[in-house]
């Protein structure tokens, strides 16, 4: 038997969940068993909870598109029992079931090695949001942005993805300015984390102009829309723009001016089908360029009980920092 967050839809479309003792024989046919020690609470887990529909695609599902276990049993001989593993993407949480539970089915090729230099439980603190986050800095510099370029903004900064990003980018020497709708409540947060300024999200987020005045280097963007239209209009020549979330919405109200008379780039970072190379160099990347005292701090842990009203939470931008689930307890 084992333990899991269960989501399910009735032929009305009505979504509910509920903890549930499920049978081994439950799992999928997959060839990798993972028993899981922790998964995470992402804007993405968040809309499966909550939502359903927009997110989950068969049904029933147990959330959660991140994990940190070790590998029960495995027809893949690419693992062996004992294995310490993290799942992140792959659909996972979405059309396959994921890591809100106690074990897991997975195929081979979903699994990463667990970094030595994090245990399962800051591998979590990380997840999707840190793994992310390195993403759009390794975009960065192979867009030749460096810390003597100028100022980078991060957009929803005080969230899961914007906090990893401004400490990793604070470390790196980057001037850090931090947008978020809470820098009353999060300012000093953003500040400890690295932000050399902080800016309300409302600068940002009404409607751009097809070339506003020269503010930025370049930028980590998680709200897509307008927001990431205003961040385009107003990065400098030979800026670039890592677009990794779309919070405020899908569309991007711009101009192709930014793109022909400054030669702005906007580089679009995938996370769930990442290969293996490109997974492994951000992971090692995070272990070398993120101080874990500041992981620490932006990392709060719940049990698998409490994560419905976290998702509640977390859709309406209350979440800080990183949320981990421990679903052993």
């Amino acid at each position: 038997m084992f333990r899991a967050l269960l989501l399910s839809q009735d032929e009305d479309g009505n979504l509910s969940h509920s903890i549930t003792e499920l049978d081994d024989a439950d799992l999928p046919e997959r060839p990798v068993i993972v028993d899981v020690d922790y998964s995470t609470l992402n804007y993405k887990d968040g809309l499966a909870i909550v939502n359903g529909a927009p997110i989950v695609r068969t049904w029933p599902m147990v959330p959660g598109i991140d994990l940190a276990g070790t590998v029960a049993s495995s027809e893949d001989p690419a693992w062996s029992p004992g294995d310490g593993v993290i799942v992140n993407g792959w659909d996972v949480g979405e059309s396959y079931w994921g890591g809100m539970a106690t074990k897991a089915a997975m195929d081979g090729g979903w699994l990463t090695p667990l970094p030595a230099a994090y245990t399962p439980h800051q591998a979590m603190a990380l997840g999707t949001a840190g793994y992310t986050a390195m993403l759009c800095v390794l975009a960065l510099e192979e867009h030749d942005i460096a810390p003597d370029s100028g100022p980078v903004v991060v957009t929803g900064a005080a969230g899961g993805v914007g906090s990893v990003a401004v400490a990793v980018l604070a470390k790196l020497g980057y001037e850090v300015i931090a947008s978020s709708g809470r820098i009353e409540t999060e300012g000093d947060y953003l500040r400890e984390l690295g932000a050399s300024e902080l800016i309300h999200r409302d600068e940002l987020s009404g409607p751009a102009r097809p070339l506003g005045k020269t503010r930025f280097a370049a930028g980590i963007d998680t709200v897509g829309s307008h927001t990431l239209a205003n961040i385009v209009s107003q990065t400098q020549p030979h800026g670039c723009v890592a677009a990794c979330g779309l919070a405020q919405g899908m569309d991007f109200p711009s101009s192709v001016a930014p793109f022909i008379l400054r030669a702005v780039t906007l580089a679009g970072v995938n996370c769930v089908y990442e290969p293996a190379e490109r997974r492994a160099q951000a992971w090692n990347r995070l272990a070398q360029d993120l101080d874990t005292a500041k992981l620490d701090a932006m990392t709060n842990t719940i049990g698998l009980s409490d994560v419905p009203a976290a998702a509640v939470q977390i859709l309406a931008g209350e979440i800080r920092g990183r949320v981990v689930i421990d679903v052993n307890r």
